[in-house]
C-alpha cells in the first residue's frame, strides 16, 4: 500500500484529535466516576460531521470513504476513556451502517440522518442471556399482526441501551427457521412495553451505558423492517465486518498512545541509580512490543484496504477472502493490545494498579476488545472454517 490517506483525510483526524483532546479528556475523570458521558458528546460530534463523514452526503454525511471512519477511530482514543469512544462508535460504525445499505429513504431520513447528527442515539440490539456469539440461539421474536411487528424478549450487554432513541434490533421472525428465520427491525424506544431493566456496572469502559433490555409485546411499524425478512443474519455478519475493523484500529491506537506514555514515564523514572528504560530487558520488552504493534497494524491496515475497496470503491459485497482477514485481524489484535497494555501496566509496578492513574484504566478498558464485536475464540473458529480446516 502507499498510504490510504489524502489532505482531506489528515484534516479530518487533526479536527478528531482536537475534539478529544480538547472537548473531551478535561472530563473523561468526571464521566468515569458517573459511569455516563453526557447527550451533548453525540451533539457535537455530529455537528462536527465527525460521526457521518465516511456515509453518502444524501443522508447527512461526508461523502468520504472508509479511511476516514479508521482516522476517527484511532484519534478519539486520545480522550483517555475507552467507554467514550464506544459509545460514539457504536452509533456510527455499529448500529448505523447496516442501515446506510439497506435503508429505505424514509427509513435513512428517520433514522440514519438525526443518528449522524448526533440528534438520536443509537444501538445495536443482538446479545441476549442465553445467545452471544450463537446468535441463531436468539429467542427474542417479532411476530406479524395485522400491519405491525409485534416484539417479545430481551437483550443485553447492549451498549448505549440506557438512553438510545431507537436501536437496530435482531429478531426471529421465523423462530423454527435458525438463521435463515433472523430479520432486522428499527425499533423505537419510546413503544408501550419497551423498559430497560438496569445499567449494568462493568469491570471497564465505566463511561458507556450498558444494559438489559425488555420487549413486552412491543408494537411497531411494519415500515420498521430493515431489508429482506429472513436475511438478518447474513446482514449482520457484513455488518460486523465494519465493526471489528474499527475495533481493531480503536485498539491499536490506544496500545500504541500506551506506549508512547510508557516510555515517557520510563525516561524520567529512576530507580537503582538510573532510568528504568535504560535497563537491558525493559528495552528489549519495549522492542517486542513495538514489533508485534506494526504487524498487527499492517494486517488490519490490509484488511481495512481489502474492505475499502470492496465496499467504496467496488459498491459490492464483502468478500470471504476479505472476512478471513477482519478475523485475523480482530484475533491478533486482541492479543497483541492486550500484551503490550498488561506490559505496560507492569512497567509502572505499583504505580499502574492505583486508579489515579491513566494505566489501570487502559488495561480494565482493553480486555473488552478480546469479548465484544465476536470472541477471540469465535474469531479463531471462523479463520479455520475460512481457511478450509
Amino acid at each position: 500500500m502507499h498510504g490510504p490517506y489524502t489532505e482531506a483525510h489528515e484534516l479530518f483526524r487533526a479536527q478528531v484529535r482536537t475534539f478529544a483532546e480538547k472537548e473531551l479528556r478535561p472530563h473523561v475523570d468526571a464521566w468515569e466516576r458517573d459511569e455516563l458521558f453526557p447527550r451533548w458528546v453525540f451533539e457535537r460530534a455530529g455537528a462536527l460531521g465527525i460521526l457521518g463523514a465516511h456515509y453518502p452526503e444524501d443522508v447527512g454525511g461526508g461523502g468520504g470513504d472508509f479511511w476516514f471512519s479508521v482516522a476517527k477511530s484511532e484519534e478519539l482514543p486520545r480522550c483517555g476513556a475507552s467507554g467514550v469512544t464506544m459509545g460514539l462508535l457504536v452509533q456510527s460504525d455499529m448500529a448505523t451502517p447496516v442501515i446506510a445499505d439497506l435503508g429505505t429513504r424514509e427509513q435513512k431520513e428517520e433514522f440514519l440522518r438525526p443518528a449522524l447528527e448526533g440528534k438520536r442515539i443509537a444501538a445495536l440490539g443482538v446479545s441476549e442471556p442465553e445467545a452471544g456469539s450463537d446468535v441463531a440461539a436468539m429467542r427474542t421474536v417479532a411476530r406479524k399482526v395485522g400491519g405491525d411487528w409485534v416484539v417479545r424478549g430481551s437483550k443485553t450487554y447492549i451498549t448505549n441501551g440506557t438512553r438510545a432513541d431507537f436501536i437496530t434490533l435482531l429478531v426471529k421472525t421465523d423462530p423454527d427457521a435458525g438463521h435463515a428465520g433472523i430479520s432486522i427491525l428499527l425499533f423505537p424506544t419510546d413503544v408501550k412495553g419497551f423498559s430497560v431493566g438496569k445499567k449494568l456496572p462493568k469491570a471497564g469502559n465505566w463511561s458507556s451505558d450498558t444494559a438489559e433490555l425488555f420487549f413486552d409485546d412491543c408494537r411497531v411499524p411494519e415500515r420498521c423492517l430493515l431489508g429482506e425478512p429472513g436475511r438478518g443474519f447474513y446482514y449482520l455478519m457484513q455488518n460486523f465486518q465494519s465493526e471489528r475493523l474499527i475495533g481493531c484500529t480503536s485498539a491499536l491506537a490506544g496500545s500504541r498512545y500506551a506506549l508512547e506514555r510508557s516510555v515517557e514515564y520510563g525516561r524520567q523514572r529512576v530507580a537503582f541509580g538510573k532510568p528504568i528504560l535504560k535497563r537491558d530487558y525493559w528495552q528489549q520488552k519495549f522492542a517486542e512490543l513495538y514489533t508485534k504493534y506494526e504487524a498487527a497494524h499492517a494486517l488490519t491496515y490490509r484488511a481495512a484496504d481489502a474492505y475499502n475497496r470492496e465496499k467504496y470503491v467496488a459498491r459490492a459485497g464483502i468478500s470471504l477472502d476479505t472476512a478471513r482477514l477482519v478475523s485475523m485481524a480482530k484475533a491478533f489484535v486482541g492479543d497483541v493490545t492486550g500484551e503490550i497494555i498488561d506490559q505496560c501496566l507492569q512497567f509502572h509496578g505499583g504505580m499502574g494498579y492505583i486508579e489515579e492513574g491513566w494505566v489501570a484504566r487502559a488495561w480494565r478498558d482493553q480486555r473488552l476488545f478480546r469479548i465484544g464485536g465476536g470472541t477471540t475464540e469465535v474469531m479463531r473458529y471462523a479463520i479455520a472454517k475460512l481457511l478450509g480446516l
